[in-house]
């Protein structure tokens, strides 16, 4: 019996200094989330998560409204702690961060956490959705940074240079037999 997650990498967001929780979408985005739901509309998703920020929420509310069905929001599928304070990380720190990041599992900025930290919860939090929801279609609002590690914790190619090459919005339908990975697939959000 084959699970079906589709990673719904959210759409264009605001980055205005305000903390990662409440980032919104952009107007750009806003229009992104309509193009998820008419790409999703008709694929069987029987369940939909998210984490618990506005940006991932927003981005598949639609898709959620109309397959008349709830978002379950779970804590552990956030994005990465970036530092103290859970506030951005400028986008000049970005790469630099990044490659450092990937280089050493386990480095983290202050008060933030480490790749392998981040990986750790998310992909606990995956697993149970997996056994709440075997042979289903499920959908997670999620985010780049966490999405790459959940799936890198599955198949070493989704690294840096896969992170880097994602777009906001992206779908990547991962299929899994008995808990494995047995295949990803990218769904093309039309324009």
């Amino acid at each position: 019996m084959t699970t079906y997650i589709y990673m719904v990498r959210h759409g264009d967001s605001l980055r205005t200094g305000v903390d990662e929780w409440t980032r919104a979408l952009s107007p750009r985005g806003e229009e992104d989330a309509r193009r998820v739901t008419a790409c999703l509309r008709n694929e069987g998703i029987g369940a939909l998560y998210s984490s618990p920020y506005i940006r991932a929420i927003h981005t598949i509310a639609d898709l959620a409204k109309v397959l008349g069905q709830e978002i379950t929001l779970k804590e552990d599928l956030r994005e990465k702690v970036w530092m103290e304070g859970n506030r951005q990380l400028p986008d000049e720190d970005l790469l630099a961060s990044l490659q450092a990041m990937y280089a050493d599992p386990d480095y983290a900025l202050s008060g933030g956490e480490s790749n392998r930290e981040c990986q750790a919860r998310a992909v606990e939090a995956l697993q149970e959705i997996l056994q709440a929801h075997e042979g289903e279609r499920v959908a997670i609002g999620t985010h780049g940074l966490v999405m790459a590690l959940m799936m890198g914790y599955f198949a070493p190619e989704y690294d840096l240079d896969f992170l880097l090459k994602t777009t906001k919005p992206d779908i990547y339908v991962m299929a899994f037999s008995e808990g494995r990975l047995t295949g990803v697939e990218r769904l093309v959000v039309k324009e």
